[in-house]
């Protein structure tokens, strides 16, 4: 692109993130870093560029005001550091490990069974078992192990250490079977299911706040060495702003097939790390392995409106005023209103029963309101369509 000294497009610039200026020599500069050890006190080691803790030791550090300095630690590793965290026998008793392996075990057979469970966001249909919602699934089964396997200090310490007090715990298990392929590079939830198009609606400080809204981590519910294809990462990649757009170019999916690694894990250890961080699970190349990680997907607290608010209500009441407003109102006006109306963001759902379709993402509410208007549907039809969606995003 030609360079302008014109200070209201240099803004623009800034403020606007756009694919086509995504600079592979300024993310290899960030992806280039590395790891040093004596940066981080708590931790046992480092391969690979990923920091290793012994969880023993570390919840062992994180008592009285040891417990900030720990939190501050892990913190900024998630941050300004690798992006991704080992920590390594989080489960001494790994009998809770199995007991819940058991119960997602009887999931799947169920799913095989009835022909319902969910694919992969971004990885071939058929490759791998997924279990959505694994979370509430779990409890319901056995709220015992449950409170056992979410008891556990790691999850809360890590939970903790980036999202503060307060999170909201969700969960789903993956399991890649002998032959799945891996998935392909990305980024996760907020911004890393969207498309480019949609991504670059968001300024540049919303790019740098999708990241802190979640967590990512997986319990390792086998032994996973490398032929089993545990989780390819890029570690320090979280740090460049504009990766949610990089992805979708093909230099930096190179990139990363050509710079990624891979460690392996044992049963009861936990990873963790920033949803920004450049990941993928990997092939597995195994005879007899079923790679089974449960996925957990930790957000913030703040990541919520203050008001609760009957949307579908208040669009099933909009939807004939808007028709009726056509020669008053100009498109760009309707559209403003379902904006204010319509829930315009497909989650949270259900994804058994709401899965993404064509994307990433399942349709939204406002989606849904524009093509109704578009097609110029029934207020019956669009009613009925409108509660049908609202039914599917229930638990």
């Amino acid at each position: 692109m030609m360079k302008t000294d014109n200070p209201q497009k240099l803004r623009a610039d800034r403020v606007w993130l756009s694919e086509e200026t995504c600079d592979l020599d300024d993310f290899r500069r960030v992806a280039q870093k590395t790891t040093a050890l004596v940066d981080y006190p708590n931790a046992s080691a480092v391969e690979k560029n990923v920091l290793i803790y012994d969880s023993r030791k570390v919840t062992a550090a994180a008592t009285g005001e040891g417990k900030r300095l720990v939190l501050a630690e892990i913190c900024e590793a998630f941050g300004e550091g690798p992006g991704v965290v080992v920590f390594k026998q989080a489960y001494e008793d790994t009998g809770i490990i199995d007991r819940a392996s058991a119960i997602f075990e009887a999931i799947i057979e169920e799913q095989h069974r009835t022909w319902t469970g969910g694919g992969d966001h971004f990885a071939k249909p058929g490759a791998n078992d997924r279990i959505w919602n694994s979370l509430e699934k779990h409890c319901l089964a056995d709220p015992e192990n449950f409170a056992e396997y979410y008891g556990n200090a790691i999850i809360a310490l890590a939970s903790e250490a980036w999202l503060g007090p307060s999170y909201q715990m969700t969960a789903q298990v993956n399991r890649v079977n002998p032959g799945g392929a891996a998935q392909s590079a990305h980024r996760d939830y907020h911004l890393g299911f969207q498309s480019s198009a949609v991504i670059e609606q968001f300024p540049a400080h919303v790019h740098r706040l999708s990241p802190v809204l979640t967590l990512q981590g997986a319990v390792a519910h086998c032994d996973m060495p490398l032929e089993s294809g545990p989780t390819l990462f890029l570690p320090h990649s979280q740090t460049y702003v504009p990766g949610y757009l990089a992805l979708k170019r093909q230099e930096f999916r190179d990139y990363f097939e050509a710079n990624h690694i891979q460690l392996p894990l044992e049963k009861g250890d936990i990873v963790f790390f920033n949803p920004a961080l450049f990941h993928a699970a990997g092939t597995n190349r195994s005879a007899d392995i079923k790679r089974v990680a449960n996925l957990l997907q930790v957000s913030s607290a703040f990541g919520r409106a203050m008001e609760t608010v009957n949307r579908e209500k208040m669009s099933a009441r909009l939807f004939p005023a808007l028709k009726a407003l056509r020669d008053r109102l100009s498109p760009e006006e309707i559209a403003n209103a379902v904006a204010a109306c319509a829930e315009g963001y497909s989650f949270p759902t259900n994804l058994d029963r709401d899965p993404p379709l064509g994307g990433l993402a399942p349709k939204t509410q406002a989606q849904l309101m524009r093509e109704a208007l578009g097609e110029g549907w029934s207020d019956e039809t669009f009613t009925a369509v409108l509660a049908e969606q609202a039914q599917k995003k229930l638990s």
